[in-house]
C-alpha cells in the first residue's frame, strides 16, 4: 500500500480557477494584434498549460517578436483578468477543507507567480493555505519536465510518495508522475477526458468537491 498522502499540488487554471476563456481571448487577441492568422482550436488547446514563451514560439523563432507577443498578451490578460475569472464551484471550500486537515498544500502553474497569487486572490482562496507557490518565473524546466514539481516538493519539505500532482492538463500529470508523486485527473476542464485517461492518473476527480477527499 502506498503511505498516505500529507501533500497535495496543484495546477491553477482549469483546476481550481475558471479562466480558460481568458486564456484564449487573451491568446486570440495577441495572435490577431501581430497579424498572425488564428490557429485551430486544437491546436490552442495542445498548448494550453505551458508557458507563453513556448506557446508563441510555435509561431516565430524571433525571440524580440516572441517578447513582443508576451507583453501584448499580458496587458491584455491583466485587464480582463477580474471580469473574467472564477472559482470553480467548491473549490474554494474543498481546498480550506485539506488545509484544515493540516495538509501541506502547494500551487505548481505555467503563469507568473504574480499572476497566481492575483488569481487565487480573485477567486477568494486564501494565500496563506499554500505554502509553496512555483510559478514559471521561479523554474529554468516547465510542466511537463518535473522540475516545477520537484521544487514545490523541496518548497514545502514533502517527499514526493506522498504528494499527488491535481491537474487538468497531460502536461500536469506528466509533470507530477515524471517527478514521482500520484496524480489526479480533473473533469472540469478543457481537454478531453481521453487525453487525460492516456496519462493513466492515480486518481479521477468528478467534481471540485471531489478534491476534499483526496486524504
Amino acid at each position: 500500500m502506498p503511505p498516505p498522502l500529507d501533500t497535495v499540488l496543484f495546477d491553477l487554471d482549469g483546476t481550481l480557477i475558471d479562466s480558460i476563456e481568458l486564456i484564449r481571448r487573451s491568446y486570440m487577441h495577441t495572435l490577431e494584434a501581430h497579424g498572425l492568422p488564428q490557429s485551430d482550436p486544437a491546436f490552442w488547446l495542445a498548448g494550453l498549460g505551458r508557458p507563453l514563451r513556448w506557446q508563441f514560439a510555435q509561431f516565430t523563432s524571433d525571440s524580440d517578436e516572441i517578447e513582443r507577443m508576451v507583453a501584448t498578451y499580458r496587458v491584455h490578460n491583466r485587464a480582463h483578468h477580474d471580469a473574467l475569472v472564477s472559482a470553480f464551484p467548491g473549490s474554494v471550500e474543498a481546498v480550506a477543507a485539506l488545509h484544515s486537515r493540516g495538509l501541506r498544500l502547494g500551487i505548481v502553474t505555467s503563469k507568473m507567480r504574480e499572476g497566481a497569487y492575483r488569481g487565487l486572490r480573485s477567486c477568494g482562496f486564501r494565500e496563506q493555505w499554500f505554502s509553496a507557490v512555483v510559478g514559471a518565473d521561479d523554474v529554468t524546466e516547465h510542466k511537463p519536465h518535473p522540475e516545477p514539481v520537484e521544487r514545490a516538493l523541496a518548497l514545502l519539505g514533502s517527499h514526493a510518495s506522498r504528494a499527488v500532482m491535481v491537474g487538468d492538463s497531460p502536461h500536469d500529470l506528466s509533470s507530477g508522475r515524471s517527478a514521482g508523486t500520484r496524480t489526479a485527473a480533473v473533469a472540469w476542464g478543457p481537454f478531453p477526458h481521453a487525453t487525460l485517461r492516456a496519462t493513466t492518473p492515480d486518481h479521477w476527480l468528478a467534481t471540485p468537491a471531489d478534491i476534499a477527499t483526496l486524504a
